[in-house]
């Protein structure tokens, strides 16, 4: 997904939807997305990323749930 402005994207996503959390590439060339806030808004971000920027192929999507930590304001790139 690297290479397509995927992280752009979801961090421009996120922020629109006031969802707070972090974007990153991984090693193996897959995007790292965490991400929390309202249900609805998170649900939101997921059907954003599922669609990608407009040059990307998103293959899959992996969507795993946790309780919310609130350590996040905001939502940023994570290196």
């Amino acid at each position: 997904m690297q290479g397509v402005g995927y992280r752009y994207f979801a961090r421009n996503a996120a922020a629109s939807l006031g969802v707070s959390g972090y974007v990153r590439n991984v090693p193996d060339g897959s995007v790292e997305i965490v991400a929390q806030g309202e249900r609805t808004a998170v649900n939101a971000l997921i059907d954003e990323l599922r669609l990608g920027p407009r040059h990307a192929s998103v293959r899959s999507l992996e969507v795993g749930w946790e309780e919310p930590t609130e350590e996040f304001r905001g939502f940023d790139y994570a290196f």
